[in-house]
């Protein structure tokens, strides 16, 4: 069982109610945001002029930086506090897009994407701290929903861009308009995220004689492996599903890319119903029912004879890959609860690790190999999330947690 503390009065609940809110209203924007980017990657590339080869070197940089923000994050947080951390840190997320549109070199590209990458990797990593706190505070699961919020907020950011793009929208006026309407709303609700003092009990005394308390990795290394085959899993669907359809199943370029808008449809559903299955089945089992989900989706995916059956597999991935990522960071604060922040900072680096090796592994498979040789990889690595499942269950207890 999840251990919390003595019930708190109703000051502690009102500020409780707020950090959930505020933070909801965090995952929302930062979905939002994150989409704006990565929807109009193609206007980008034509903005500063770049070949395939590098955009691609300049996007894997992004990831990279925000491994480097993510254990950032994790110091300062543990000096700061992931409040202030975050309080800081997003808005410039989504005030620095303002530079990609704006710029028209590659130097300056690169510049805003290195403060771009290194905010991101703070935000992922100190949200989620957030939610794993303000989740032991409340006494159930409440991750998913969180995350569900991000699935929303995505879903509106890439609606935002495509109206952009089609009402020919110049991106400097576009990434300007949002951050009006971000910034100001984050400084509003930024005061509302759980503080330091209030997400956990008082520190015991520090014994000046006892050594320097060190999170292991060893407890973690399932936790990593979930993460990062669970993002090797999504950007295979992010980055190669159209392709997927018009390449092996003839769909049209109208049609093929419906299944990625499909697949974050049912993430953001899965995710808004996700906590009730965690509260009555436990954390251990939606997490195998997740990947077995997600794996059977891999496999439709493979088998389809045509586009349709196709869009059925990635919209049955989307139920089974949602629970993996917000389960994982819930596992790592539960897990070491005297670090639970440095514990999160540490699994989001595994997020941008994923993202990094599935795009690359899947399309030189598919290059060598085929595309639906290729399937096989994320499909074996969702099901190694099986037996890895049982790193979810709390210590000392069963593999099973309502």
């Amino acid at each position: 069982m999840q251990v919390t503390e003595p019930a708190a009065g109703p000051s502690n609940e009102e500020a409780l109610r707020r950090a959930r809110f505020s933070l909801l209203a965090c995952f929302l924007i930062q979905g939002a945001s994150f989409a704006l980017l990565v929807t109009r990657i193609p206007a980008i590339q034509r903005r500063y002029d770049m070949g395939d080869g590098t955009l691609t070197a300049v996007l894997s940089v992004v990831p990279i930086v925000a491994g480097v923000g993510s254990v950032l994050a994790g110091a300062l947080a543990k000096r700061y506090g992931s409040h202030t951390v975050l309080r800081v840190s997003q808005p410039i997320v989504c005030a620095i897009l303002i530079g990609v549109g704006a710029g028209d070199r590659l130097w300056q590209l690169a510049i805003v994407l290195f403060v771009f990458g290194l905010s991101l990797g703070a935000v992922d990593a100190t949200m989620n701290m957030q939610g794993v706190a303000i989740q032991g505070r409340a006494g159930r699961s409440i991750m998913l929903g969180f995350h569900a919020s991000y699935s929303l907020g995505g879903l509106a950011g890439a609606g935002v861009a495509g109206l952009c793009a089609w009402g020919d929208v110049a991106l400097a006026w576009m990434y300007a308009g949002a951050a009006v309407l971000t910034v100001p709303a984050l400084l509003v609700v930024g005061p509302g995220y759980l503080r330091a003092d209030t997400a956990a009990p008082a520190a015991e005394p520090v014994d000046p004689e006892r050594p320097a308390y060190k999170l292991p990795w060893r407890p973690l290394i399932p936790l990593c492996l979930v993460m990062t085959f669970a993002y090797i899993g999504d950007s295979t669907v992010a980055n190669w599903s159209a392709v997927y359809l018009e390449k092996v199943l003839d769909s049209s370029e109208a049609f093929a890319v419906v299944p990625y808008i499909a697949y974050m449809i049912t993430t953001l559903i899965g995710r808004g119903v996700g906590d009730l299955g965690v509260r009555r089945w436990g954390m251990v089992n939606v997490v195998r029912g997740g990947a077995v989900v997600a794996a059977a989706g891999f496999a439709v995916v493979l088998a389809a004879p045509h586009a349709a059956v196709g869009l059925l597999g990635f919209v049955i991935l989307g139920v089974g890959l949602c629970v993996l990522v917000p389960q994982t960071f819930a596992a790592g604060g539960r897990q070491s609860p005297r670090d639970a922040d440095e514990a999160v900072a540490r699994l989001n680096i595994f997020n941008y690790v994923g993202f990094l090796i599935g795009t690359p592994l899947v399309g030189g498979i598919a290059d060598l190999a085929s595309f639906r040789v290729a399937m096989l990889v994320p499909l074996f690595l969702v099901l190694a999330v099986v037996p890895l499942a049982r790193a979810f269950a709390p210590h000392g207890e069963p593999a099973h947690d309502r």
